[in-house]
């Protein structure tokens, strides 16, 4: 009897524990794609992510727009050349703003380059389809991207004007 308990165990574990062994043996066979992140790593292993000349992300924030009929703007990142604040409205999310010092990623400004628009005296790109950035003294790369479908392109525009673009020019 005990002999056929022994056996009627193997029976009832050994099955299902031989099938997850097979389908472990299997899953390690399988082909394993790079995803998109490892791409990312390996097309920037040895470059440095940022400048040391980038200035400090706290030096921007004295040029962002202030806070003004019922807008507040909420710091949300700063690093070494770069700073991010949310544009609210009455408490909604409205826009991104931020300032992004190019010393790092020279490429970035490039595209300024052959920009054809401008607002004011910088030149102008659009960013996606929600976004207006300039580039100040061929350096800082301004933008404002809505979060919200009621923010226009000309709410994009009077937001970029409303930064402080000749202290930021100034600050190099």
């Amino acid at each position: 009897m005990a002999i056929l308990r022994g056996r009627r165990a193997h029976m009832t574990y050994g099955f299902p524990l031989f099938l997850l062994w097979m389908a472990l043996i299997l899953a390690a066979c399988a082909p394993i794609e790079p995803s998109r992140w490892e791409e990312a790593q390996e097309a920037a292993a040895g470059q440095s992510a940022t400048a040391m000349e980038a200035l400090a992300g706290g030096e921007f924030n004295k040029f962002f727009p202030k806070a003004t009929n019922g807008y507040s703007v909420v710091y949300t990142q700063e690093k070494r050349g770069f700073a991010e604040a949310v544009l609210k409205y009455e408490g909604e999310e409205m826009a991104t703003l931020s300032i992004f010092d190019t010393v790092s990623n020279p490429e970035a400004a490039q595209k300024y380059k052959e920009s054809t628009q401008q607002v004011g005296h910088y030149p102008a790109v659009d960013v996606g389809g929600n976004g207006t950035g300039i580039l100040v003294a061929d350096r800082f790369q301004v933008q404002v991207r809505a979060k919200n479908d009621s923010f226009t392109v000309t709410d994009r525009t009077q937001w970029l004007m409303a930064f402080d673009l000749a202290g930021l020019a100034n600050l190099q």
